[in-house]
């Protein structure tokens, strides 16, 4: 700064009460900081903030520019500022002095108006205005002429605030307190750590790290987004109960009630993005966070915003409206805080520079590559899709395996019990169970088959599909292209979340699963975006009744920048995944159990004791089998003869000898009828009336069901090994392929033996009928998980299926294009 700039600059101080001085920074520091004590300036953070007021004031408003002028010379003087950025802050005022002011006759006047009352009496401020008059004429002093000539000679001043990469950034935390000379100091905020305990009940870094990481990839906005999304599709009757309903938050509800009916923007995540850039200043202020780790946090804020906002004005309105929801208060009638209009208007506000120029390229990458770091755990892949179903899972990245206590532990052992009947005993390998990868294999093969046109038929001999059926099988004719595999794996990494969270398993098992999930999800979708459309399609055409629908929740995520699943680490490494796949041929045969049972979508496991007692009990009073030997004769047994054989033995006769049949159920009709008798006497009615076709369809489908049934059963039981177990699934496959020639004729084969068979009960009608519906859906594919046979090439015959679109396919399978 020239010399008659600082010259000058001193003199205007003696309207501030100062005695004269050559140098405005000459004052001692311990002076200076008693000055700035007794204005009411504590600390550096509230000097800049003065400052930035002062410098920023309203045209008029002369005392405002004196009092920078003064803020400029004690900060300087008392340490706070460097020289350099006093004289930077001092020439920025005086530029705005003269600008506004043609003489110092008008400077003065305009401070004595300003001032007002405020100097009526003041004998110093006068006093000091007839000085300055008499230095106009002093060849010593420096006259308003010489002021101008000196600026108009001296270069730009420097810029108030810091172009520097890194610095940029800060500028979005110029909301709540001016953040002008990163790095920053514990001088700029002394009191973060009070307000942290008090604000956000914060004490450490941890507690630090995790409100921010829940702030960017959740916040408040996400339910305030999901419950505006839900408003919108009420009619207003409906919102009038929502909002009555809303209990404790029922001025949120109002307001939010009312930004949907005014057709309000329905934005406000700088509401949580802005406040992040606030947790990172004072956490390095309170010495929480180190400065990379604090520009790195503003950065990926700027990142955010940037994505989501044109301009500062569209950045400040989303965040009042953000805060009108969080207050329960409507701030869109109240005057303009001044605050605000000084960050959007003035010359010297930080959100001069356009919004988008905030990051370069560099900042923003290594800024992303912190946040990432910060969530590289396949731990973290469990957070993210658990958190669909349970958003409270976002507020514990920073450590996703912390202990919660007791009670959210029992909470999970008691779901996994529940609703898995999962149990410690078990071992986390009983959780492979719960990874089906044949039942991705069927809906993409439903899904490929219905892009080109080919529907399974929508009747059968026991019914048809109903309307609603029928449009639900339609739905997925537009999900082709969205590998299946996140409709299963998403709840397999929610009982994986849970089975954390209980302590009850080894916690290395569980972490390679998880491992495993992220490398087959990384597999399977390309990206974040990838997996979320495929989640949403899939969630889209699979709704499930029992649930409320998670389309808003995905939504959502598919959605906002900051959702966790774009900040995961996307790399699949060595390829594995949580369970294994059964072969298409394996999965063929297991099929053949049909509605006999419910679906198998995955090759069964050795289950726990407790399990295997509820097994064997319905073994040995279905069959009378006590052991693996007896049970691999009557397996035997049912290869070769089975059910079928005594129907050929002991009815098909009847069946040439009319005669003899009406003999024989009139013999039995005379007399009473032990148990026995009595299911002869009624498989001979049977056979007389030929009930659903006994005499004409073969029935080995019904032997086979029951083979297939018993040895998943086996195999559960630990009665059967792998190797025989496959070896059954294969001779079972063979004898279907040659019994029939399709599904239907093997549905109508096990529904004839199935009713010739059962016993004469008072809900024999009853089970016919369920029986019936449930074939009518393993026929027809509707619902779409009720069984597989319409995604499956029935045992030798020729494929039928169209190849899916990618490459979540079963061992085997030779329509796959790769």
């Amino acid at each position: 700064m020239a010399d008659a700039l600082t010259a000058w600059w001193a003199q205007q101080l003696l309207l501030c009460d100062w005695p004269f001085t050559p140098h405005p920074l000459a004052m001692e520091g311990a002076k200076a900081e008693q000055r700035l004590q007794a204005l009411g300036i504590a600390h550096r953070g509230e000097l800049t903030e003065a400052y930035v007021q002062g410098l920023g004031a309203p045209q008029g408003q002369a005392q405002h520019l004196l009092g920078a002028l003064e803020w400029s010379a004690l900060g300087g003087a008392a340490g706070w500022i460097t020289p350099q950025q006093a004289r930077t802050w001092a020439e920025h005022v005086m530029r705005r002095i003269a600008a506004e002011h043609r003489d110092l006759r008008s400077w003065l006047q305009a401070l004595r108006q300003s001032l007002g009352e405020r100097i009526d009496g003041d004998e110093h401020f006068m006093e000091a205005c007839q000085t300055l008059a008499r230095l106009e004429n002093d060849p010593e002093g420096v006259d308003w002429a010489r002021f101008e000539e000196a600026l108009a000679k001296a270069p730009a001043p420097a810029p108030l605030w810091s172009e520097s990469a890194a610095a940029r950034p800060w500028r979005l935390g110029a909301l709540f307190h001016p953040m002008m000379f990163p790095p920053c100091e514990h001088g700029d905020w002394p009191a973060a750590r009070q307000w942290f305990s008090r604000t956000w009940q914060v004490e450490d870094r941890e507690q630090l790290v995790g409100v921010i990481l829940w702030l960017s990839a959740q916040g408040d906005r996400q339910r305030w987004d999901i419950e505006a999304r839900e408003l919108l599709d009420m009619d207003p009757a409906q919102r009038l109960e929502w909002q009555r309903g809303g209990g404790d938050d029922f001025a949120y509800a109002a307001v939010l009630e009312q930004f949907v009916t005014q057709q309000e923007p329905l934005e406000w995540a700088s509401w949580d993005w802005l406040r992040m850039v606030e947790l990172a200043w004072a956490g390095a202020c309170a010495g929480l966070l180190d400065q990379d780790d604090a520009d790195a946090i503003a950065a990926h804020a700027a990142d955010l915003v940037t994505q989501r906002y044109a301009d500062w004005p569209a950045l400040l309105t989303a965040y009042q409206r953000g805060q009108s929801l969080f207050d329960g208060v409507d701030r869109r009638a109240m005057t303009p805080d001044a605050h605000h209009v000084l960050l959007l208007e003035a010359d010297c506000s930080p959100w001069q520079c356009p919004l988008g120029e905030l990051l370069d390229a560099p900042t923003r990458e290594a800024s992303r590559a912190r946040i990432k770091a910060w969530r590289s755990t396949s731990h973290h892949w469990l957070l993210a899709l658990a958190c669909v179903r349970e958003p409270d899972a976002l507020l514990r990245q920073q450590d996703p395996a912390a202990f919660l206590g007791e009670k959210r532990r029992a909470d999970a052992a008691l779901y996994l019990q529940d609703a898995l009947a999962l149990h410690a005993d078990e071992g986390a390998g009983a959780l492979a169970r719960y990874w089906l990868p044949a039942q991705a294999h069927h809906l993409n093969q439903l899904a490929a088959d219905a892009m080109h046109g080919v529907m399974p038929p929508s009747s059968t001999v026991f019914g048809k599909l109903t309307r609603d059926e029928i449009r639900q099988r339609q739905s997925i004719k537009g999900v082709s292209r969205h590998a299946a595999t996140i409709h299963m794996a998403e709840k397999f990494a929610f009982y994986l979340y849970m089975a954390f969270d209980s302590r009850l398993f080894e916690q290395g098992a569980l972490v390679a699963y998880a491992d495993a999930l992220k490398s087959c999800l990384c597999r399977f979708y390309t990206s974040p975006k990838r997996l979320l459309e495929a989640w949403f399609a899939w969630e889209s055409c699979l709704p499930e009744p029992e649930h409320d629908s998670l389309i808003n929740e995905i939504a959502w995520h598919l959605e906002d920048p900051g959702s966790l699943f774009y900040w995961l680490d996307w790399h699949p490494g060595s390829w594995s995944e949580p369970g294994e796949r059964p072969s298409i041929s394996h999965f063929t045969a297991m099929a053949l159990v049909g509605p006999l049972n419910s679906a198998v979508w995955s090759e069964p496991q050795l289950e726990s004791e407790r399990e295997r007692a509820t097994i064997l009990e319905w073994v040995e009073s279905h069959y009378h089998l006590a052991s693996a030997a007896d049970l691999q004769d009557f397996l035997n047994f049912m290869f070769e003869a089975g059910d079928r054989q005594e129907y050929q033995i002991n009815y098909a006769p009847y069946t040439l000898n009319p005669e003899r049949l009406e003999s024989e159920i009139a013999i039995l009709e005379s007399g009473e009828c032990a148990e026995e008798e009595l299911n002869h006497l009624l498989r001979l009615r049977r056979v007389r009336a030929n009930e659903d076709g006994c005499n004409d369809l073969d029935m080995a489908a019904w032997d086979i069901a029951q083979l297939v049934d018993l040895a998943i059963a086996a195999r559960q039981l630990g009665w059967l090994d792998r190797e025989a177990f496959t070896a059954t699934l294969d001779r079972a496959y063979r004898l279907a392929d040659e019994h029939y020639a399709g599904w239907q004729e093997y549905a109508a084969g096990m529904y004839a033996g199935f009713s010739f068979f059962m016993g004469d009960t008072p809900e024999r009608e009853e089970f016919l009928a369920s029986f019936r519906q449930a074939l009518v859906a393993w026929v027809c594919g509707a619902p779409i998980l009720a069984g597989p046979w319409a995604s499956l090439d029935f045992p030798g015959t020729k494929p039928r299926h169209f190849a899916p679109l990618h490459i979540d396919t079963l061992p085997g399978d030779q329509r796959i294009l790769h």
